[in-house]
């Protein structure tokens, strides 16, 4: 069956949706030898695919792999960086690094720590990423000082980024010292640093951030120690699933209007 060719490549965990559209726009993907143009499609069990002049073979396509990781801080949530900077993926093990097409659903600031999943299944990563997709991420954000009850609250309405207001956030003091206040912030949005903007526009700088879960799937019980992953469990997989096909609906029923 033919489909768009950025659709196979990222199904086939050769790259991210995004990542694929990108290949091709640099001409690194042909088809039946000719360099094709996004949108084009294919069927992969008819037609040759190459990327930089590598065979898609249907015999090479990798088992999927759902993984949940703690990201320590100084880490950069991308497969590759131009700066030479330690990414996520020098923490897998060797064989999961090459050939397998995983990359991060999503992105950790480089100094902020906590739970990322990492995937080979591009349309998982599609619909995760998708704007319409609403999964809770929960964190436990450390600022400077004491914020009022009134600054709280501004948070959970909503705070004007980029000319446009965030949505609601439920806020929730966990911990206090002399010096620093420990929130727990659960989003449905994930704006380009929200959490540390946001802070600071209040006047409560972040001190220290971690993402502690996605949805439900979370670092601890047990434990998951920062540098380490662990494969997801399966009622964690239906819950991704279950976004997965709330996104699908939601496009069938847009377009349809």
């Amino acid at each position: 069956m033919e489909e768009r060719i950025q659709k196979i490549l990222s199904q086939w965990g050769v790259a991210s949706r995004r990542q694929a559209e990108e290949m091709i726009r640099l001409g690194r993907v042909r088809c039946n030898g000719k360099v094709i143009e996004l949108g084009q499609k294919a069927d992969p069990q008819v037609d040759a695919i190459t990327v930089d002049g590598k065979l898609l073979q249907l015999r090479s396509r990798p088992q999927p792999v759902y993984l949940l990781l703690n990201k320590p801080a100084g880490v950069i949530s991308t497969r590759h960086d131009p700066q030479g900077r330690r990414t996520v993926m020098d923490l897998l093990s060797p064989e999961l690094r090459v050939g397998q097409g995983i990359h991060p659903v999503g992105r950790l600031d480089a100094d902020s720590t906590g739970a990322l999943l990492l995937t080979n299944d591009g349309h998982l990563t599609l619909a995760l990423t998708h704007p319409r997709h609403s999964i809770t991420k929960t964190y436990q954000v450390w600022v400077e000082g004491h914020p009022p009850p009134a600054v709280l609250q501004q948070w959970r309405r909503g705070v004007i980024l980029d000319n446009r207001k965030t949505r609601p956030a439920r806020v929730s003091i966990v911990d206090q010292n002399h010096t620093h206040t420990c929130l727990e912030v659960i989003l449905q949005e994930g704006r380009n640093r929200q959490i540390r903007r946001i802070a600071q526009q209040l006047g409560y700088p972040v001190h220290q951030l971690q993402r502690t879960a996605i949805g439900l799937i979370r670092l601890q019980p047990p434990p998951l120690p920062e540098g380490c992953y662990r494969p997801l469990q399966d009622f964690e997989l239906r819950f991704l699933r279950d976004q997965t096909d709330r996104v699908r609906i939601q496009e069938s029923s847009a377009i349809k209007e």
